[in-house]
């Protein structure tokens, strides 16, 4: 699509948007670094990753820019990290340590970092970076960015109920009576982020048809968007697309 034709096309996809009937916690797994990059005639993946991680600064301003306050980002996996070569893993993590969490601490920045994941799984320099940063922006208030590295959702639910039952354990609670009462309520004020909702939009770039235990707990409700673009080739469009979809998806509910 040509340039004017495009700004054309996105202006009025975004003037069509009911404010109304966006998402407030939009999750994006961020898949296709690098077969982007070897489309893109890159032989080293670790180029794909850095233009995925440096594209997440459009993807807030976009959020930003619509009054969505809430938005996941899925990093890593547990298992990506556990299977992928250390080179490639160790590019990926001084990305994340760079960009992510040294640039959401700049003053301009309005977003809070919250982090879910096993963080012991990380190299100390990586989970010491994330710390600081999610320390740091603590008192932003009205934005709020979750990253998901070193993260599967079976484990934040074990972790969940683990946390549950020690929490419980040292008040005395025995476990029958525990299993009388347990609610969903009681397992998810145990999650990585149980301040933070639900979320309502999960996005899942490159083509893949599936969650790959993204958000788990957090995706009962939410609706399912999947984009065939690499993450480093999402644009704006995209993104007001797939708002578009949930718009109408949401619209159809209540109309019902």
């Amino acid at each position: 699509m040509r340039a004017p034709l495009y700004r054309l096309y996105t202006a009025r996809l975004a003037r069509r948007l009911d404010p109304a009937l966006l998402p407030g916690h939009v999750a994006v797994a961020m898949d296709g670094n690098r077969r982007w990059a070897r489309a893109q005639g890159f032989t080293d993946p670790g180029t794909g990753h850095r233009y995925g991680a440096e594209h997440l600064a459009d993807l807030l301003e976009w959020c930003h820019g619509l009054g969505i306050a809430h938005v996941s980002v899925y990093v890593a996996s547990a298992d990506n990290l556990a299977k992928r070569g250390g080179g490639e893993v160790a590019h990926l993590l001084a990305v994340v340590e760079d960009i992510v969490a040294r640039r959401l601490r700049e003053a301009g920045s309005p977003w809070r970092l919250h982090l879910a994941g096993r963080l012991d799984t990380l190299p100390e320099a990586t989970a010491l970076a994330l710390e600081a940063a999610a320390a740091a922006t603590a008192h932003r208030t009205g934005a709020h960015l979750t990253v998901a590295i070193g993260y599967d959702g079976q484990a934040e639910i074990v972790d969940a109920v683990r946390g549950l039952l020690a929490h419980e354990a040292a008040r005395g609670t025995g476990i029958t009576d525990l299993a009388g009462r347990l609610r969903e309520a009681d397992i998810d004020a145990h999650r990585y982020t149980p301040d933070l909702p639900a979320a309502d939009l999960i996005i899942r770039t490159s083509g893949e048809r599936r969650l790959s235990s993204f958000l788990l707990w957090q995706s009962a409700g939410a609706e399912l968007y999947f984009c065939d673009v690499y993450w480093p080739g999402f644009r704006r469009v995209d993104f007001l697309r797939a708002l578009r979809d949930y718009a109408h998806r949401r619209r159809t509910r209540l109309a019902a």
